[in-house]
Formats: structure tokens, sequence, C-alpha cells
């Protein structure tokens, strides 16, 4: 269940669809969560949902998830380890940097939606759609 605090910001049809959007050029899969716990390890958190959600069971290994932890004001990236090995260090970084100012000015959607988009475009070019590719995980907004 997503905390209700951030329902009303975040337009989750939309973010359905920036993934279904994105996965239709890749053979990656996104997630996106929202925590409602009180977390002062994001990047281990979304480790450990990662894991959870089944994300390091794809294909290609090739799944990336994103992570945000409202009641602590974080949030992270966690890409499998093909996801990687292609696109480096810097790409999460890039990621991060372009998410912050949106996230500060409480652009939610926006921020998810942008997010998504440079994940996708990622994806895209390190693990085009192939044409008997199957999606393997639901394009959906997960809590935990």
């Amino acid at each position: 269940m997503i905390p209700d605090e951030l329902i009303e910001k975040l337009d989750e049809a939309r973010i359905v669809e920036s993934i279904a959007a994105a996965e239709r050029r890749t053979s990656g899969e996104i997630r996106v969560c929202v925590s409602h716990r009180r977390r002062a390890d994001a990047l281990g958190a979304a480790r450990r949902r990662f894991h959870k959600l089944g994300m390091d069971e794809t294909k290609l290994r090739n799944g990336v998830l994103i992570f945000f932890v409202p009641r602590t004001q974080q949030f992270a990236v966690w890409g499998d380890v093909a996801v990687h090995e292609k696109c480096g260090e810097d790409f999460w970084k890039d990621i991060v940097v372009a998410m912050t100012p949106l996230l500060k000015e409480e652009r939610f959607t926006d921020a998810v939606a942008l997010a998504v988009e440079k994940v996708g475009e990622a994806l895209t070019r390190h693990f085009p759609r192939d044409p008997n590719d199957r999606d393997e995980l639901p394009n959906r907004v997960v809590g935990d």
C-alpha cells in the first residue's frame, strides 16, 4: 500500500504508463516502490526490496527499481548486475541529480516519470527489445 500522504501527490496511472512506454522499447524491467516505513538507509532497503520483488530473477538481469522513502525524504535507484555493468556508476548519479530538484519542488510524479524515462533510454540502448520478449514483471507502483 502506498502511504496516504504520498498518494495525493503521486499520479500512479501516469507512472504506470511511463513504465509501460519505456518497457515497449527494451527487454529491461522497471519497477517503482514507495516505502511506508521510516528507513535510515534507502539504498540498502532498495537492494533488499529489489530481491524480495524477484527483480534479480529476470532473464537478462536487467531490472531497475526506483525506491522512495517519504518518511525520511530519501530515495534510491537500484539496478541488477547487467544494468550496472553496462551503464556504470555515473548513470545512477545522473538519475539522482535529475530527480532531486523535482522532488524538492514536491513534483513527485514528474520526478518518477523522469527517472523512468532516463532508465528506459539506457535500457533501450543496452537491452533493446527482442521480438520474443515478454514482460517479466508487472508494471505497477508497489509498497512495502
